[in-house]
């Protein structure tokens, strides 16, 4: 397998655990999403940016954008649904 190109982000998360207070921690399951993943959802959903504008900030090509985010849409709609602590760590990212 090919390794990863390193992705750039433009901060860090403050938070890196969202839980829902309806479940007790210990019987709560949970999904990760990336550092990569999280700037995208930042980038196009909070931003409003086209993907090819975000691409270039995080210095991938556009369909590797895509792909990033449609996981994290993924992911974090698994969290929601299924009522999952979303943490938020990993990947291969740098900060600018």
């Amino acid at each position: 397998m090919r390794p990863k190109k390193t992705r750039w982000v433009k901060c860090l998360p403050g938070e890196r655990c969202f839980r829902p207070e309806c479940r007790k921690s210990a019987k709560l399951a949970g999904v990760e999403v990336s550092i990569d993943e999280f700037e995208a959802l930042r980038l196009a959903d909070l931003e409003g940016l086209t993907h090819a504008r975000a691409a270039g900030l995080m210095k991938v090509s556009r369909p590797t954008f895509t792909r990033i985010l449609s996981s994290a849409h993924m992911k974090v709609a698994d969290g929601l649904v299924n009522i999952k602590a979303i943490k938020i760590e990993g990947g291969c990212c740098r900060v600018k």
